[in-house]
Parts: structure tokens; C-alpha cells; sequence
């Protein structure tokens, strides 16, 4: 087995918290609400620096279904104080006005996220616009859906520019589908962000920058993950394997389990995995390996048949409905006014 280099593969993700293995002392905290979690993440210019990415606050939620009548209600409510917390924390007021920007392509349903969560806000910049008075319960709302280069022949950047300069908002929102590097994630996760964002990144496919830094005005970033590249794909395969060997060693005297089928086995939360010697035990060299180093040999066998595919769940139709749903409800009541 030759030596990999692992600095010549980049983590297909989006995600901050795919991310943190990497530094160290960072501020963390985390509220719990039943089976529904927010853990915000502080991060200052020098570590952020490390793992390239940029100083500033990191919101993730996680949950486990959204199709769930009771699940949504929940994360609706849980969704709706994180963005009031983000809002907060920035000094948003209520004067401010806000252009809400949804990324992606209508088209490819994954990343049609962004357009579906505009669909269903509530634009008010209109009511002004034409001298109508405005209830006193909403801010200046406006948004725009600016397609993707590929359809448009325009940088997103350089349409939302336009329209900045046009309407002149106070800050912004932009609404995007991302990409993990763990399937457990993939429409379980909803990643909150003052810091804009890169249209494309975790797709290494890297547009112009969406932040305050580039536009002048401050930027709220959402983002849910929606695909996973094959690589990751096989890699936690691997590292199911490993589990499921794990989890049937530590129960073999397990008589109750017996009785379950091994299909049937639900070792989810088992977090314990084989040692370097049992994991070369039943994958041999590749046991031997690094779950990076993994990872960097199957993206090195895969890339170059054109093999490491981008995938999303086969009920993505039905999932990103519900997703574009809980953002757009969460957007309209958190940017009512006290």
C-alpha cells in the first residue's frame, strides 16, 4: 500500500461541525429540547483560520424527522428561537429590512431548497413600495431567487449586487442545500451562520463569496445538507462495519438479542468500534487505514473513473417539501416584530 497524501483531498462538506476535529478550545454550547438539539459554536479569527473557514457564530440543529406531524412542530418551534437568537446576537433591529435570497436550482430537486423556501415567504417591500401603509407586526421583506450560473450565464454574486444596490436592505438571508460528509446528517441538519456563505463549496465547485465582507452588509446564512459524494458513501460503510462487529461482540452472550434477526439489530447508538489490530482483522490493509486515510483512497479510486457520484435519499421529493416548509414557516414568524 503506498503512502497517501491527504492534503490533496478536501472534505466534501459545508458543515462546521465536520470541521472541529481539527482545533481545539473553541467556544461551545448546546440546549436540548426532547430529541432536538442546537449546539452553537464561537469561533475566533485564529481558529477559524486552521480549518478554513470564518470567524463567527455556527448554530447546527439536529433532528431526526422531519415528516413527523409532532417532529415538525417541534423543530418549527426550536428553528424559530435559534434564528431570533442569530438575529439578536448580530444587532439586528426591528427597522432593519431584509432581502431573503434562495440559492440553488428549481430544477435539481437537492438543491432546489432555496427557491422552494422563497416560494412561501411573506414579501412586504411591495406594500411600501406602492405608499400602503404596512402592519406594524412585519419589517420590510423582499426576495429573490437568482438561478444558478449554469442557466443564467450571471455570478450569483453579481445579480444579488444588482439587487442590493437597487433595494438597499439591511442585511440579508441566503437559503442553501449543502453537502455532508456523513450520511447521519444528510436532512437531519439545519446549519445557522453569521459568517454568508460560498455557493457551490461543498461541492468543490466554489462561487464568489456571499458575507459582509463582500457585500457590506450583514449575512445570515442557511443551510440544510442534502447530499453525500460516494465517498462518503463507502467510507461509513466501512465504519458501520466495524460498529456492527463492535456491537455483536460486546452482546454475544446477549440471549434476549438472539431472538432478533440480525437485519433487525439497531446499533445506531452503539459509539464503540474494533481496535487497529481486530479492524485489520476483518478488512486487512484497508483496517489498517486511518478513517481519513480511508476516505482518501476510495476518493482516489473513484475520481478518476468519474465514479464518486453525488447522492440523496430516494424520498428527497417528499423530504425537501417538508424542509423548504419548516424554513420558510420559521423565516416568516421569526422576522415578525415584538
Amino acid at each position: 500500500m503506498h503512502e497517501i497524501d491527504l492534503s490533496k483531498y478536501r472534505i466534501r462538506t459545508d458543515l462546521i461541525v465536520e470541521h472541529l476535529s481539527n482545533i481545539k478550545d473553541y467556544k461551545r454550547y448546546e440546549e436540548v429540547y426532547d430529541d432536538i438539539k442546537i449546539e452553537t459554536i464561537e469561533l475566533d479569527k485564529d481558529r477559524a483560520k486552521i480549518i478554513d473557514k470564518k470567524e463567527g457564530i455556527y448554530k447546527t440543529i439536529y433532528f431526526d424527522d422531519v415528516t413527523d406531524e409532532n417532529n415538525f412542530a417541534k423543530l418549527l418551534d426550536v428553528t424559530i428561537k435559534a434564528i431570533k437568537d442569530l438575529l439578536n446576537s448580530i444587532n439586528i433591529k426591528d427597522s432593519d429590512s431584509v432581502l431573503i435570497i434562495g440559492l440553488g436550482n428549481r430544477k435539481a430537486t437537492p438543491d432546489a431548497l432555496g427557491p422552494l423556501t422563497i416560494d412561501s415567504i411573506k414579501i412586504t417591500r411591495q406594500i411600501v413600495e406602492l405608499g400602503l401603509p404596512l402592519d406594524k407586526k412585519y419589517r420590510v421583506i423582499s426576495s429573490i431567487i437568482p438561478g444558478v450560473m449554469g442557466t443564467t450565464g450571471i455570478e450569483t454574486k453579481e445579480i444579488i449586487e444588482g439587487v442590493i444596490d437597487k433595494v438597499k436592505p439591511s442585511f440579508l438571508i441566503v437559503i442553501d442545500a449543502l453537502a455532508a460528509s456523513s450520511l447521519e446528517r444528510i436532512n437531519k441538519t439545519i446549519q445557522l451562520t453569521d459568517t454568508g456563505i460560498h455557493p457551490g463549496s461543498g461541492l468543490l465547485n466554489n462561487r464568489f463569496e456571499i458575507s459582509k465582507e463582500t457585500l457590506g452588509l450583514p449575512v445570515i446564512a442557511i443551510g440544510i445538507p442534502t447530499v453525500v459524494d460516494a465517498t462518503t458513501i463507502v467510507s461509513n460503510t466501512i465504519n458501520y462495519i466495524f460498529r456492527h462487529f463492535s456491537y455483536e461482540k460486546e452482546n454475544i452472550d446477549n440471549k434476549k438479542l438472539k431472538l432478533v434477526p440480525t437485519i433487525n439489530r439497531n446499533y445506531k447508538d452503539h459509539d464503540k468500534t474494533l481496535n487497529k489490530e481486530e479492524r485489520k482483522e476483518v478488512m486487512g490493509l484497508i483496517g489498517d487505514l486511518s478513517d481519513d486515510e480511508i476516505k482518501a483512497l476510495i476518493t482516489e479510486v473513484l475520481t478518476p473513473l468519474g465514479y464518486n457520484l453525488l447522492v440523496t435519499p430516494k424520498e428527497i421529493d417528499f423530504v425537501i417539501t417538508k424542509l423548504s416548509e419548516l424554513l420558510s414557516k420559521a423565516l416568516n414568524k421569526s422576522l415578525e416584530l415584538n
